[in-house]
């Protein structure tokens, strides 16, 4: 017996967990503007030199694609028709300034700028980190409901305060403390959702809801066409959180965090409330304080005592999963953004490449929902990090002049990325323990931070040498696809409410001095490395079995 069945008992995935499930993924839809606005707001306008005042235009202008100033002249540009290899000489800014063309973008960060946009980047991933620490503990103290409410207010404030921003610096402060909101956003209401939900639709709504960010993407494609002004833009993606303030009162909070934080008249409250919208008022009398408490006395007991993010790796079983998820998020989220953060390089409209990578979400999140309800959580989020390192690599041998093909490959390694975004998503909510979930959250989602924060960095490593991004992104994904493989499994278990109770790993391994390992047991992942031993001259064969 335990809250599932309290769950079941107040009707199951019913009216009041449609509205409540619905309600917190629509913001989903800013959060995704949020995540990729710098595309639209910093990017490198279109520009050249200003020719000098006193010479003549119709004898330069066929150096109009001179972009910044050579630092050593180059008399060879004077001949019409020159067809000089120029990508590899060492410029500096221009002496007389630039000539824009008609420019949406809020800085001309050109030249020795260029770097400036990445940074308001890599500050707003500084601000969604610091949010993931700070709010994934408050609301294991305060309250799923109230951090999220706060995190709404805060991002309708500041965010609109961004379209204000006077300088550079001011716009930078302002994105940082935006990003900390659209952490908390995001880690409490993928809680508040996943504590109100039965077990067996878990994989379907956590997957169903994660389409609202695929939308959004395509929705931030088309607001940014349409207004053309990054300040319009900036409003328009932020206003409407002052909405999502007003209606979150309405939202019931967590049953099991009331419970455990000793506040059970607060819990019974919210199940009647549930039951009663869900049409089984009669569930209100014969649902008391005593049959809440025993549903839930062993998870209780434990909350007696206080946690912190070193419970996290005080237990063995704990550790091992703080450990694998750590690498999975990081490298899941440096390779979502190395890829989505930098439209400009594939010398397509980035209004149509932002609509592309949101589309392509779309069939990756399904091909998610199918291998998460027969496969299980633990080979999808594998799958989806083998298949997205394999793309980019492959990418790597794709000739630059062949365009379409390496955007076409670009697309599917984002669309895998993407896949195991949302399978991380709902496989760290079911890990974790309700007593310390919030806190888990936070702590394995900063690794994720610090890997948006460091993949628009590494994509200065282009100027050493061109592959090299693409490597250092598809080895990530491939030593955390590694890492999930020793992630226990939870699909159709019910959530974990004491740091005692985690789901569990077993590992068996069995030497074969054959040259073929069979495993007759169901249920389980397999490895089989082969390792040649020159003093037999044959193959020994090598299998680590696990199984929860």
């Amino acid at each position: 017996m335990g809250f599932a069945d309290l769950l079941d008992e107040v009707g199951g995935f019913g009216r009041y967990q449609w509205i409540h499930v619905t309600l917190i993924s629509l913001p989903g839809l800013l959060m995704a503007s949020q995540n990729l606005l710098n595309n639209f707001v910093s990017g490198v306008p279109t520009h050249y030199c200003s020719i000098p005042a006193n010479h003549s235009l119709n004898n330069l202008s066929h150096l109009h694609q001179v972009t910044c100033q050579y630092v050593n002249p180059q008399w060879q540009l004077l001949v019409a028709n020159s067809s000089t290899n120029v990508s590899h000489l060492e410029t500096e800014d221009c002496i007389d300034g630039w000539t824009f063309e008609q420019s949406d973008f809020l800085w001309r960060l050109v030249c020795s700028l260029r770097p400036l946009k990445q940074m308001i980047q890599t500050i707003y991933m500084g601000g969604v980190l610091t949010g993931a620490i700070v709010y994934g503990s408050l609301s294991d103290r305060f309250g799923r409901r109230s951090v999220l409410i706060w995190s709404y207010l805060q991002l309708a404030v500041l965010g609109c305060s961004s379209a204000l921003s006077p300088t550079y610096s001011v716009y930078c402060i302002f994105r940082f403390l935006s990003g900390m909101a659209v952490s908390g956003v995001i880690i409490n209401g993928v809680s508040l959702k996943v504590e109100w939900i039965p077990t067996k639709t878990r994989t379907v709504v956590g997957t169903l809801s994660s389409f609202f960010f695929t939308f959004g993407q395509m929705v931030l494609a088309g607001l940014a066409y349409w207004l053309r002004d990054w300040r319009k833009l900036q409003m328009v993606v932020s206003a409407p959180l002052f909405l999502f303030f007003t209606y979150s009162w309405w939202y019931s909070e967590s049953a099991r965090w009331l419970v455990l934080n000793r506040r059970s008249e607060d819990a019974l409250k919210s199940l009647h409330r549930v039951a009663r919208i869900n049409g089984k008022s009669e569930m209100i009398e014969k649902i008391t304080v005593e049959v809440l408490h025993s549903h839930m006395n062993k998870e209780i007991e434990s909350a007696h005592s206080t946690f912190t993010v070193f419970d996290l790796l005080r237990t063995p079983g704990m550790r091992r999963i703080s450990i694998c998820l750590m690498a999975v998020w990081f490298s899941t989220s440096f390779a979502y953004y190395g890829l989505a953060m930098d439209l400009q390089k594939f010398g397509v409209s980035i209004y149509l490449m932002q609509i592309i990578f949101g589309a392509v979400d779309i069939p990756a999140k399904l091909f998610a929902l199918g291998i998460l309800s027969y496969l299980g959580r633990r080979v999808s989020q594998a799958v989806c990090l083998f298949f997205s390192a394999t793309i980019i690599f492959a990418n790597i041998f794709v000739p630059t002049d062949m365009q379409t093909l390496r955007t076409t490959l670009a697309c599917l390694g984002k669309a895998f990325t993407s896949a195991s975004f949302t399978t991380v998503y709902l496989y760290t909510g079911e890990l974790y323990p309700t007593v310390i979930r919030q806190t888990g959250m936070g702590f394995v989602s900063t690794m994720a931070r610090i890997g948006s924060m460091a993949a628009p960095a590494v994509l200065i490593l282009d100027e050493v040498l061109p592959a090299l991004p693409s490597l250092v992104y598809g080895g990530s994904a491939v030593l955390a696809g590694c890492f999930a493989c020793f992630l226990p499994e939870t699909l159709n278990v019910p959530l974990p409410d004491t740091v005692e109770d985690p789901p569990s790993l077993a590992v068996f391994m069995c030497i074969s001095m054959s040259t073929q390992c069979v495993c007759l047991k169901r249920n389980r992942m397999k490895f089989t490395l082969f390792l040649f031993l020159p003093s037999y001259f044959k193959f020994h064969c090598l299998q680590i079995h696990i199984q929860n």
